[in-house]
């Protein structure tokens, strides 16, 4: 009798799919399609009805699929799939309708989401990460404040990852990172808004490293957050390359967290 062994990262890649995502806006969630990928580690003698399975399982959950109740049906995967651990990750665009600072017109800006779950067999709850990436404005850092107009901007992408003790909305991950930023990002500005930004620009300093040390201090006070990861990469005018700062929550990590 041949010895049963497992496979490793047995799955599909990018399947389009449509979903609903929590949105802090609208209790339904709001609408989007997602490519999903799922891995599992699976006995030997189930590799060739893995895939019928997992389209099965997945058309199955097709009126409920979304990240609200991903921790709830990956556990259907786990069982039928007879695996020791499965990951199913969801990347999607989320839109949200924000105000110009000035002459307060409506515009929807995209972005980019991705949310995780996994689960294994000696696991009781699946643990689940959203990630995003939040385009901002921050001060370059071979700027001079003395000189007049010697300031200038660059474009900064935070990736934040969050895991939650439970949901958290993209709105309110945005707000955070938006907050501590020079300037948020906008899909339209009039001439007026575009001489508010340009000018809060040329007269403010807020450069990535402060950004992302009062991003930290948000989560680190949030005490919905059970871990959390934050990256910034800093794509300057005068520069092919980007500058990246990371830091998250570890015991390693000075003021990371705070006890209640």
């Amino acid at each position: 009798m041949r010895e049963k062994r497992f496979l490793m990262d047995v799955g599909m890649n990018n399947l389009p799919f449509p979903i609903r995502v929590m949105s802090r806006v609208k209790e339904e969630g709001q609408s989007t399609v997602a490519n999903i990928s799922i891995t599992a580690r699976i006995m030997q003698e189930f590799e060739a009805r893995w895939i019928d399975k997992f389209i099965q399982i997945l058309h199955q959950h097709r009126e409920y699929i979304g990240t609200k109740t991903l921790k709830i049906n990956i556990v259907d995967y786990l069982k039928e799939l007879d695996a020791s651990t499965v990951k199913i990750n969801f990347e999607y665009p989320f839109f949200v309708e924000k105000l110009t600072p000035v002459s307060r017109e409506k515009c929807l800006v995209k972005y980019q989401c991705e949310y995780s779950a996994k689960i294994s067999s000696v696991e009781k709850n699946a643990k689940a990460v959203l990630k995003m990436e939040i385009p901002v404005i921050t001060t370059y850092p071979a700027s001079i404040s003395e000189k007049p107009k010697g300031l200038f901007g660059q474009l900064s992408i935070v990736s934040v990852e969050v895991e939650g003790k439970s949901e958290i909305y993209p709105e309110d991950i945005i707000d955070i990172v938006d907050g501590q930023s020079l300037i948020p990002v906008y899909s339209f500005l009039t001439p007026e808004d575009q001489a508010f930004v340009i000018e809060k620009i040329h007269s403010e300093r807020k450069t990535s490293v402060v950004m992302i040390d009062e991003i930290k201090e948000k989560f680190a006070h949030n005490h919905n957050i059970n871990w959390y990861s934050i990256k910034c990469f800093n794509f300057g005018m005068l520069h092919t390359y980007s500058t990246v700062i990371k830091t998250a929550k570890s015991m390693w990590v000075p003021f990371s967290s705070y006890e209640e």
